[in-house]
């Protein structure tokens, strides 16, 4: 689907490390300021025990996870919003992200420089978050103008619009972001179209010490209640240490490494999850002998929907979906053993894709 999760935050706080950990993609990571000056652009998979699962009873040539884009986006200063240091192009790269992965320093160590001298979890979000709102209040006050102009004709939808907007803009001014006000349907649209960044879902990651990695700090602890009531996810890792066991060669290492830790599952996997939770995004699988291949869907997606994203043919020559619950296919072992059972569903356009389907589709063209 060509999702992408820009991983962003104030220079030196770990984007790059934790970056480097999620696609070993080997970016460079430095401790001074802008040690990413271009985006750089991995693709992570998703992990899912069920493609495997589904791999070991249908033994196909070749599995193919799903994946999700992520973007390391150069470090924001205070003054962004006006081109300070890399600021335009800090924002427009996050402009094309559909979700925000803000890491946020909450550890101490002498050798790496804080930007603006003291750890301050609180502050280096905020310092954040009034760049990319005063870039919002630009935008939206652009559209005001171009709302006013048309609310002169006198049409209804038009004055609508205009007060509409006019509250968002409040709203921002207050310091809050543009995905904590309500849109209503009728101005879906006119929100899309001004691409703000205050209204990507975001998630927090903390970035702690190793010690911290399982519980948090009072760092960790102190972002939380600021942000309890925005909405976003909050998670602690240790970038550095996540991207020692991204280093390890198998995954029988890796393991052993988080075991150690008293971790049960490395912190990157809990970050891909929570950016797959925070799109809104479930999983369906294709299963043949050619391939078990998982597939990436909006959540609510119906089945001639989830068929375009194999190729836009199956959706418009959609018949019908064969659906196989996972756990139904899990425990007969096979399509023809579920079909015998009764379990295979035949499903129409208005069916609703399940997180775990099991489909195969009809189509015609």
């Amino acid at each position: 689907m060509g999702l992408k999760c820009g991983i962003v935050g104030l220079p030196n706080v770990g984007k790059s490390t934790l970056f480097n950990a999620l696609t070993s993609a080997g970016a460079l990571a430095a401790n001074y300021p802008f040690a990413t000056k271009e985006p750089n652009i991995g693709v992570i998979t998703v992990p899912d025990t069920r493609l495997d699962e589904l791999a070991r009873l249908v033994n196909p040539q070749r599995t193919l996870p799903t994946t999700v884009d992520i973007v390391d986006i150069a470090g924001l200063i205070k003054g962004a919003s006006k081109g300070e240091g890399l600021g335009n192009q800090f924002l427009a790269n996050i402009r094309e992200v559909d979700a925000i992965l803000h890491v946020v320093r909450c550890f101490d160590d002498d050798n790496v420089v804080h930007v603006d001298g003291a750890i301050d979890p609180v502050r280096d979000k905020e310092i954040i978050d009034i760049e990319l709102g005063l870039k919002d209040l630009e935008s939206v006050e652009k559209r005001i103008d171009r709302a006013a102009k048309a609310a002169k004709t006198g049409k209804k939808e038009e004055v609508e619009v205009l007060t509409w907007l006019k509250d968002l803009h409040a709203h921002l001014l207050s310091g809050k972001p543009a995905r904590s006000f309500e849109v209503p349907e009728a101005h879906i649209q006119v929100m899309r179209e001004m691409m703000l960044l205050t209204a990507k879902p975001v998630l927090y990651v903390c970035n702690v010490d190793e010690a911290s990695s399982v519980n948090g700090n009072a760092y960790s602890a102190k972002l939380q209640a600021a942000v309890a009531d925005e909405g976003a996810g909050l998670l602690c890792i240790s970038a550095a240490i996540e991207s020692d066991i991204a280093a390890l060669d198998t995954m029988e290492e890796r393991m052993e490494f988080v075991t150690d830790l008293g971790l049960e599952e490395p912190g990157v996997n809990r970050v891909i999850f929570a950016a797959y939770s925070l799109l809104e995004l479930i999983t369906y699988f294709t299963a043949g002998e050619k391939e078990v291949r998982a597939w990436t869907v909006h959540k609510g997606s119906k089945a001639p929907q989830a068929a375009g994203v194999i190729h836009t043919d199956f959706e418009k020559g959609f018949i019908r979906a064969e659906v196989i619950r996972y756990k139904d296919f899990i425990q007969y072992g096979s399509e023809a053993a579920v079909k015998e059972a009764g379990k295979l569903g035949v499903e129409g356009k208005e069916y609703v894709v399940q997180d775990g389907d099991v489909m195969h589709f009809r189509f015609n063209v």
